[in-house]
């Protein structure tokens, strides 16, 4: 009897012989038989002879001296093994779905939803009835001879049995006279019981007629009119022309379904895909079905081996053709929970630059607590963003006019609403940008020349010494009151100790960094302070429009924790402002389109995974407005200090000229009332080197601290049309001129 182990043992062997032989050997299937009886007639202690062409193969490396206990095991054996997890570990390891759609157990989403409906809802209802007398009655009353021809019409081919003709003609054309006998019978039955029906209709019509026209009240009378007529020409009308048009057109959107997306995934170039599916094979595989997210549908998908994610962002644009979606419509992710080949698809409904603009939750909030995330936007999927501010240090880039500045107006709008916060904007490059909160900030400069770089360079300066004099402030401390050595809440609330927040904003510091006299002891400060400051509340936001080494020091850009790129030329600035390896990665700011994508960026560090985000829009008259009940809040809470207080600024040591004078040299006083933007015109043929570039809205935000507000004012434009634009009047100007000199010298 042969025994079992050693036969399955010598065909694993000559099943390796055979693997190792090319495709063109021939095994002789005698010497495997002959090799099999020696081995049963020798009995299972003996080893096959070494002279036999039974042995091992050379790359087993068995020597047949050695005992049955010194041989190798094989790899991979004929009988089963038990591995793998079992039926309970994969049952605890499989996903469960949620209960209750995510959708409903936000807030926001639903409240969204449901608003959105019952807007819907309305704007129905108040479509259709404010067209009900001005075009639906008319259209009606007109209809409506037609519609009583069209009814007698009917009447009178049902009471005759005209349906039926025919086929009554088509079986006397066939010569059947049998069945065209009983057709007839059929129809004379049929024209009899309904003539005696319309007859009797007829005459209950006729006295239900003569009853409202000579017994009925007035009110009865009308109404049965209006029923008449109305129903008449709803009667009468034309199939192709509806009574009434739609509130709403719907946008057809195609649903996505897991053709589409094979076919999309397999167009896009990558081979491991492509080939799988031009053999009928699951190039790709879906996780779960595809749902409805959002505004959009989601995919979850797992990539072939050895495809990633990044492969898949890096054709994003083969991608949207694919599916026939527009490239705003289309983004893809990676799942943090899982391995690099998980893919999350989604496809929105519309292109994500043409949706409505975010709106700010802040926007109307009385108050904000720095130590919380501010709002900051929105992602494709319409999920809430925010921006951790406090241990974390901001960098904003992208090319010009893609609404970066707008983008750290937000963090700084945030931050004005915490009056504990102290403010130091620095928009160095002259346009007043940052200029609604000057009037709250304790160090504050607006300017590209060199008196402002060297402004900006001197507050890099004493951030770092702030940052030196905080962490021996934090030593002292004791351990209960600050177990983690860092500012939080309840530290900062002690006016005592000096360790409220500060946030620091610099907006184009390019023209810092790369300045030739001030840009390198800048660049080291702001090194200092970002590595240092994180923990003891002073948090430095940094924005750019042209991150190179030159303009971004590496030590900068690659120690600072949140990152927001919006729209990027190419790889090198993508990685300055993202992060080594995140063009690699897939996060590209490459591929958002100039201008059409303003707004709308990568922001890395805030979330697990980077993610795509289209920031909250804040214009002038609502920067200036929350930065008024800022104001208001500071003064309230005793926390103005610095500039706001009229302490030493950028103004003090620049050159020697007076706003209020300035402006009065070019209001005349034969002008009561004149417009801001022609102030701001000859301001800047006054002073271009000062005033250049200015426009209406700088000479309101230039004037508002000194108290003096714009109001409407009539006047004549170039070309002789007259009309209403924001102005000053020229006694609040000399009145404001007055207040200063008589507070100068009492001082």
């Amino acid at each position: 009897m042969n025994h079992p182990d050693d036969e399955n043992e010598l065909f694993n062997r000559l099943e390796a012989e055979m693997d190792a032989d090319s495709p063109g050997d021939v095994v002789d299937l005698d010497k495997a038989r002959l090799a099999r009886t020696e081995l049963a007639d020798a009995g299972p202690n003996r080893s096959p002879d070494p002279g036999t062409d039974s042995h091992p193969t050379e790359s087993a490396h068995w020597d047949p001296d050695q005992s049955d206990d010194s041989r190798p095991t094989l790899v991979d054996r004929t009988e089963p093994t038990v591995s793998g997890p079992g039926l309970i570990d994969r049952i605890k390891g499989s996903k469960r779905l949620d209960v209750i759609p995510v959708w409903m157990k936000s807030v926001a989403e639903f409240t969204d939803g449901v608003k959105w409906l019952a807007g819907h809802a309305w704007h129905t209802v108040a479509f259709h009835a404010v067209r009900v007398p001005v075009l639906y009655v008319p259209k009606l009353i007109w209809r409506s001879p037609r519609g009583l021809a069209n009814g007698l019409g009917q009447v009178g081919r049902w009471a005759v049995d005209a349906e039926g003709e025919p086929l009554r003609q088509a079986e006397a054309r066939r010569e059947n006279s049998e069945l065209y006998l009983k057709l007839s019978k059929q129809r004379d039955r049929r024209v009899r019981l309904r003539m005696l029906l319309t007859i009797l209709c007829a005459v209950f019509t006729l006295a239900l007629g003569l009853f409202l026209v000579y017994g009925a009240q007035p009110m009865t009378q009308a109404i049965a009119a209006t029923l008449g007529v109305l129903g008449l020409g709803m009667l009468g009308a034309p199939a192709d022309a509806p009574l009434a048009t739609r509130a709403v057109i719907k946008t057809e959107v195609q649903k996505l379904t897991s053709d589409i997306v094979v076919k999309a995934m397999a167009s896009i170039g990558i081979g491991q895909i492509a080939s799988a599916v031009a053999k009928g094979l699951d190039g790709i595989k879906f996780v779960g079905p595809i749902t409805r997210e959002g505004p959009g549908w989601r995919a979850d998908i797992d990539l072939p081996l050895g495809v990633t994610v990044a492969d898949v962002a890096d054709r994003r644009a083969r991608l949207a053709s694919g599916l026939r979606r527009p490239l705003g419509c289309v983004w893809v992710d990676a799942d943090p929970n899982e391995h690099e080949g998980r893919l999350i698809l989604w496809v929105g409904d519309r292109d994500l630059s043409k949706t409505d603009k975010v709106v700010w939750p802040l926007a109307k909030a009385g108050s904000h607590d720095i130590f919380k995330p501010i709002p900051f936007g929105m992602d494709p999927r319409g999920r809430a963003q925010a921006m951790p501010v406090i241990q974390h240090n901001m960098l904003f880039g992208s090319l010009p006019g893609q609404g970066k500045t707008s983008s750290v107006r937000v963090i700084l709008s945030g931050a004005a609403l915490d009056p504990t916060v102290e403010l130091w904007p620095h928009e160095l490059k002259g346009t007043g940008d940052a200029d609604s909160f000057e009037p709250i900030s304790h160090r504050f400069v607006s300017g590209i020349d060199d008196e402002s770089i060297k402004y900006a360079a001197d507050s890099m300066k004493l951030l770092r010494e702030e940052v030196m004099r905080r962490a021996a402030a934090m030593k002292k401390l004791p351990r209960d009151l600050c177990p983690d050595k860092r500012v939080t809440r309840q530290i900062a609330d002690k006016r005592s100790l000096k360790l409220w927040p500060l946030m620091a904003v610099f907006d184009e510091c390019q023209n810092l960094f790369a300045h030739a006299k001030y840009g390198k002891q800048a660049g080291e400060d702001a090194e200092f302070v970002i590595k240092v400051g994180r923990a003891l509340g002073v948090v430095l936001v940094l924005a750019t429009q042209r991150p190179d080494k030159d303009s971004l020091p590496t030590g900068i850009s690659g120690n600072v924790s949140i990152r927001f790129c919006l729209k990027v030329a190419g790889q090198i600035e993508n990685d300055m402002i993202l992060g080594t390896s995140a063009y690699k990665n897939g996060v590209r700011a490459t591929a958002f389109r100039p201008e059409i994508d303003a707004g709308i960026g990568y922001l890395a560090g805030a979330t697990t995974l980077p993610v795509v985000v289209r920031t909250a829009y804040l214009d002038t008259p609502a920067t200036e407005r929350i930065a008024q009940r800022a104001l208001a809040a500071r003064k309230a809470a005793g926390t103005l200090s610095g500039h706001a207080l009229g302490g030493e600024s950028h103004a003090a040591s620049g050159p020697s000229y007076d706003l209020l004078a300035d402006v009065a040299a070019v209001v005349p006083t034969t002008e009561e009332r004149v417009w801001n933007e022609r102030i701001a015109a000859r301001l800047a043929e006054l002073r271009p080197e000062v005033y250049g570039g200015w426009k209406g809205e700088n000479v309101t935000s230039a004037l508002k601290p000194h108290g003096i507000k714009t109001t409407g004012v009539a006047g004549m434009t170039d070309d002789g049309d007259r009309t209403t634009r924001r102005g000053i009047v020229r006694a609040d100007l000399t009145k404001a001129i007055a207040e200063r000199d008589e507070n100068r010298g009492a001082a």
